[in-house]
């Protein structure tokens, strides 16, 4: 799950990155959340056209989802800027890599659509395959695959202790809740 909450040109993204530093510990030990990543675009920086903060979640627990959504983390966040669109992936496989017990600095997001005519058993197997992969890269904390069945599009999310050379959207990662992210890992 994310949302994105792109902000104007000269937003003094001070205020974001305060916001994150005194309220998000608040999910580190959120019930059924995965992983936080509360990834941060600032103009200018590793080639962000916007200032954007865009928290990405991988949940353990639907429970969890709908408890944050419909409570007062979300609520405060809508009051604050509006309420978000929230977009919605069907998780496939999540996966530490041989960083994963570093502070992740970097998380990049990479879609691509999937043919009309494409083998979706064929392709999610190779995609999963692709991710495992990926999951062996030094540099890798935690790396997982999705599906959007509703526009049928593939999204990689990794999360990365040094610069990583992949395309994709680049962010900063201001902090990282996972309480119950060994939950969600595959072997």
């Amino acid at each position: 799950m994310q949302y994105e909450i792109t902000l104007p040109a000269d937003y003094d993204m001070e205020i974001i990155r305060t916001r994150v530093a005194t309220r998000g510990h608040l999910l580190d030990a959120f019930p059924g959340l995965g992983l936080k990543a509360y990834c941060v675009r600032e103009r200018g920086v590793d080639g962000s056209p916007v200032n954007q903060y865009a928290p990405f979640y991988l949940w353990a627990a639907a429970s969890g989802q709908r408890e944050f959504l419909f409570g007062p983390g979300f609520r405060g966040l809508s009051v604050d800027f509006g309420r978000p669109v929230v977009q919605q992936w069907t998780g496939v496989t999540a996966l530490s890599g041989p960083d994963h017990g570093a502070f992740p600095h970097t998380a990049t997001k990479h879609t691509e659509v999937i043919a009309p005519d494409a083998d979706l058993t064929d392709l999610i197997e190779q995609s999963t395959e692709d991710t495992r992969r990926l999951a062996a890269t030094p540099g890798v904390h935690t790396t997982a695959l999705a599906v959007n069945p509703h526009g049928w599009e593939l999204l990689r999310f990794t999360l990365w202790t040094t610069p990583p050379a992949v395309d994709g959207v680049h962010y900063q990662v201001h902090h990282l809740s996972t309480p119950h992210l060994p939950e969600l890992l595959s072997n």
